[in-house]
């Protein structure tokens, strides 16, 4: 139970590690990376957005964009706006015109802008940290303030519509959000991306667009529907002012005309493609597409997919624990799927989610688990090799290996058909005092070899050595054919190794010892018994303590056997059966014993 808490308690340590990690951004390019390139994909137009671009053609025929004069753009204006039948929608022109130039052209300009009210022109936030005031002698530190606003001059901001052209990159510098509004003087400046959308809503008789899911700072997220490129046609502001393209292709279509050169350093990297920049007013038509078609995403709060996170991680954790390799890679890489599915459902639900986190996080626990599962395994193979290397013959370890029963040897039993041999040395005690300590302790060890070989030999398990007396056992710790036999062959051989060894410490020693033996079969408790500090791989049962009063009982070179021995082993053995029954300790009936003579097979 203690063990089972302790790594209930890692798994959640763990788990809370990992949702830490998250929650302080560490996963955060990372994540972004793979959040955008599942979520983000093109979609089809309905080609109402026409890019005219400020060009490389532009600026070669018309000079550098800092040497032009208002009155380019006042007469690409009133190129496209041909005729009160034959104009755009919207025109949104992505340029700052700020400040007075020269008189005439300045009214030139406000006059073509405001003739059908069109059209929509950019100003500019800049933000940066100020101090603010949150009470009576209390002051903040704002750091996403607005220090100014630049406006279009005058007479143009009266006669058109405007929208700031702010855009924010996220700290990874990738242009993932849009903001919104901007806040500044008690007015309230929407983005030229809705000043468009609303007025060409208004143009084409629908109602209003609906506002996005904005975070605490107004930012909303924009699902991208086209690459850099996917809005452009290759028209440049010089095909318009040149008549290349004719105005009634124009008409009744929004019209962003904007900076579409790299020298113009009017570029960003987004979402949809991080390798290639993508240049401003596509990414106002962008913007614009997805407020006309109401896509909106809502990022889930962060601290709620932190708690699902960990919780789902602890589950995971409880289940690879312990457990094999095929069940948990199984329900790894289901996991991984159904994560970066369920993400994707979501997103296609209107809701953003953390696409690398729970993945990943599952990724760990398997790792993780199935590592240390494969540590605790070659530990607890090793602890089984070295442990009943000592009394189990080689070939059974292999076996309990191989098997994976090692898994099962922890405190506890379980009722087993086993077959056990006692063997004693009769005359041992006379014998070691009358010989010096050091001889006795040689043939002791003579002896006791002699029976752990023979009983090794014969597949059994060595259970102890008592004194100069041992137990074994067979039908453990793995089921045997023919348990039985095995443990009367070890007997046999005991016998004849005795007779063998008998003649030798004769002629060294003048001393001669033998074996009585006893053998008996039936159900016992086979297991590791004790503490989880110090237990012994033994058995215990009546069937035991049997076959432990037959050994007491024999004589020397005299091997006991019970009546359910002879019954299992039937004509494969050559028995004499006592005159008569014997009480043995413990028991309420005497017994019927035999002599085991011979095995015939």
């Amino acid at each position: 139970m203690k063990k089972l808490k302790k790594h209930r308690l890692w798994i959640v340590l763990a788990a809370a590690l990992f949702t830490v990690i998250a929650a302080t951004g560490f996963l955060y390019h990372a994540d972004n990376v793979v959040s955008d390139a599942l979520y983000q994909k093109r979609t089809a137009s309905d080609g109402q957005i026409v890019l005219v671009g400020i060009d490389q053609k532009a600026i070669e025929m018309l000079g550098p964009v800092s040497g032009w004069t208002r009155d380019i753009m006042a007469m690409t204006i009133e190129t496209l706006n041909q005729s009160s039948e034959v104009h755009p929608a919207v025109i949104g022109i992505d340029v700052l015109y700020v400040g007075a130039t020269d008189p005439s052209l300045d009214a030139w300009l406000a006059e073509a802008a405001g003739l059908y009210g069109n059209v929509v022109v950019g100003c500019a936030a800049q933000y940066g940290t100020s101090l603010e005031e949150t009470g009576v002698d209390s002051m903040t530190l704002d750091d996403f303030s607005v220090l100014m606003v630049e406006e279009p001059f005058t007479a143009l901001k009266d006669l058109t519509a405007r929208g700031h052209i702010n855009a924010m990159l996220d700290k990874d510098g990738i242009l993932r959000h849009q903001l919104w509004e901007v806040r500044y003087g008690g007015e309230t400046i929407p983005s030229f991306a809705s000043v468009i959308a609303d007025k060409y809503c208004k143009e084409i008789g629908e109602e209003p667009c609906v506002a996005p899911p904005i975070d605490e700072r107004g930012f909303w997220y924009l699902p991208y529907s086209g690459k850099p490129g996917d809005y452009s046609e290759s028209i440049s502001l010089a095909d318009v002012l040149w008549g290349e393209v004719p105005a009634e292709y124009f008409a009744d279509k929004i019209v962003l005309i904007g900076p579409y050169a790299p020298s113009l350093q009017d570029d960003f990297f987004t979402s949809i493609d991080h390798a290639s920049p993508m240049y401003g007013i596509e990414c106002h038509a962008n913007a614009i597409e997805a407020i006309l078609a109401g896509n909106y995403k809502k990022e889930v709060p962060e601290a709620l997919q932190l708690g699902v996170l960990f919780v789902l991680l602890v589950a995971a954790g409880f289940f690879f624990w312990k457990r094999k390799m095929l069940p948990s890679t199984i329900v790894w890489l289901a996991g991984v799927m159904v994560a970066v599915g369920g993400c994707y459902l979501a997103y296609e639900l209107g809701y953003v989610l953390h696409v690398l986190w729970l993945p990943l996080g599952l990724t760990c626990f398997y790792v993780g688990c199935i590592a240390f599962n494969y540590i605790s395994a070659a530990l607890e193979k090793r602890r089984v090799t070295m442990t009943f290397k000592k009394y189990v013959a080689p070939q059974v370890v292999n076996e309990i290996l191989a098997s994976g029963e090692y898994e099962k040897l922890t405190v506890g039993g379980r009722l087993v058909d086993i077959a056990v041999l006692f063997v004693d040395i009769r005359g041992f005690t006379t014998m070691s005092e009358s010989l010096k300590p050091d001889e006795v302790v040689e043939i002791l060890n003579r002896y006791l070899t002699l029976i752990a070989t023979c009983i090794l030999d014969a597949q059994g398990t060595l259970d102890k050595f008592i004194g100069d007396a041992a137990m074994a056992f067979w039908g453990a710790p793995l089921a045997q054919e023919d348990y039985v036999l095995h443990a009367l062959e070890a007997a046999m051989a005991m016998k004849k190794g005795a007779d063998k060894l008998s003649r030798e410490l004769l002629e060294r020693y003048g001393r001669t010892v033998s074996f009585g033996i006893g053998v008996h079969v039936g159900e016992a408790l086979v297991g590791n018994i004790g503490s989880p500090d110090r237990m012994d791989y033994t058995a215990i049962g009546d069937t035991v303590n049997t076959a432990s009063r037959l050994e007491s009982i024999a004589p020397k070179e005299t091997i006991y056997i019970s009546q359910e021995v002879v019954d299992r082993m039937g004509a494969r053995i050559v028995t004499k059966q006592l005159e008569e029954k014997v009480k043995l300790k413990g028991k309420a009936e005497p017994l019927t014993i035999y002599t085991l003579e011979e095995i015939v097979g």
